[in-house]
């Protein structure tokens, strides 16, 4: 449940929010946001899920083998993205891949991994949903629980070193908190003061185990005291607060001020991927107490309320974002595999003599092993 200590009172215990429960905002954020990023944090919302809604069915269908969907999540990486400087970087979980596309990555590019075809810049060496690039910064995640943190505040590490102004975010779910990774990580970040932000998405699940099993700490945010740095909760349904929130803790990190661990309380509405049943774990009667506060629902009450949204506007949002999923879809399914020769590039900087050998080998075979 949330708690009804005020985020002011205590940031690590209580729960910072702007939008409030009728659509409307605070006083503070009233007299001080834009409404450009207002529109603009909506449109990216419904991309993300415009994006999972077709991407599920491609795996329903058998023409990608895995997805993990962000619904009700959405809000957390769209703020992320949308605060982050192109010389950034991201360590994400499972459901901050959207990162990429709000900092500029081609959406057929993004697409093209799931199908790990020609098109795929990854060319199809990882999972589906396993989305990474270096034009923006952004390192694949390992279906491993935990193991990009220690990445991330060492790459922060590094970025202090050569006195770089960049900032390292790591992402992880409420359940990672319980691995080894998160407290090296923490340990690490608090000692050296790494100009890195955690960003823990609390979506109550880590898949069938529920977050009160996870931990006996009274919040995820909380653990941050116990390493020397800062922890604050917001509610990971309000984009708004996420933006602050993210905003004032890269700034801080950026200033040399050290690590920040944020604890965003959200609910994953949907599966947790595409190989899971949640009804077997979690109540119909749960999920529906979440999907009122649905992120996505309660910013565009926002914008109805400011006169920036209509229906018409919606629904012509909607077709707009649905026409340019399914022409990106058409344009990446129809590349050809990945070139076999592909398998012995990215391996070494120069190819020993015995990879050398094997592809000769493998090209003068003329055989399809795909």
């Amino acid at each position: 449940m949330l708690q009804t200590i005020t985020a002011k009172e205590n940031p690590a215990l209580g729960l910072y929010r702007t939008i409030l429960d009728d659509g409307t905002l605070d006083l503070a954020a009233e007299r001080s946001v834009d409404n450009a990023l207002l529109l603009r944090s909506y449109r990216e919302m419904k991309r993300l899920r415009a994006l999972d809604e077709q991407m599920l069915v491609l795996q329903r269908q058998g023409r990608i083998g895995f997805y993990g969907e962000a619904k009700g999540q959405e809000a957390t990486p769209v703020a992320a993205g949308l605060v982050l400087e192109p010389d950034d970087w991201v360590f994400p979980a499972l459901r901050e891949g959207a990162i990429m596309l709000i900092r500029g990555f081609p959406l057929e590019l993004y697409l093209a991994q799931c199908f790990g075809n020609a098109q795929d810049i990854l060319k199809g060496r990882q999972m589906p949903n396993h989305h990474s690039g270096r034009q923006v910064n952004h390192v694949a995640w390992s279906s491993c629980i935990g193991p990009q943190l220690p990445h991330a505040v060492g790459a922060a590490w590094a970025m202090k070193l050569q006195r770089r102004p960049h900032v390292a975010v790591g992402f992880l779910g409420d359940g990672a908190t319980s691995q080894s990774d998160f407290h090296s990580a923490m340990n690490f970040a608090g000692v050296y003061k790494v100009p890195c932000v955690l960003i823990c998405q609390n979506n109550h699940w880590a898949i069938s185990v529920p977050s009160h099993r996870q931990s006996a700490s009274t919040t995820f945010a909380s653990k941050a005291q116990a390493y020397g740095i800062p922890g604050v909760r917001v509610d990971g349904n309000d984009v708004l607060a996420i933006i602050e929130v993210v905003r004032d803790a890269v700034a801080r990190a950026r200033a040399g001020k050290g690590a920040t661990l944020i604890e965003s309380v959200t609910y994953r509405m949907g599966a947790h991927s595409s190989s899971d049943d949640p009804s077997r774990y979690r109540s119909s009667d749960e999920v529906a107490q979440w999907i009122v506060r649905d992120p996505i629902d309660r910013l565009r009450r926002v914008l109805v309320n400011r006169g920036l949204l209509d229906e018409a506007g919606d629904r012509a949002l909607e077709a707009t974002l649905l026409a340019e999923m399914q022409a990106a879809i058409k344009a990446v399914e129809s590349a050809p595999r990945p070139d076999r020769a592909s398998l012995f590039e990215d391996v070494f900087a120069s190819l020993p003599w015995h990879l050398a050998q094997q592809r000769k080998e493998l090209l003068r075979s003329g055989l399809d092993y795909s």
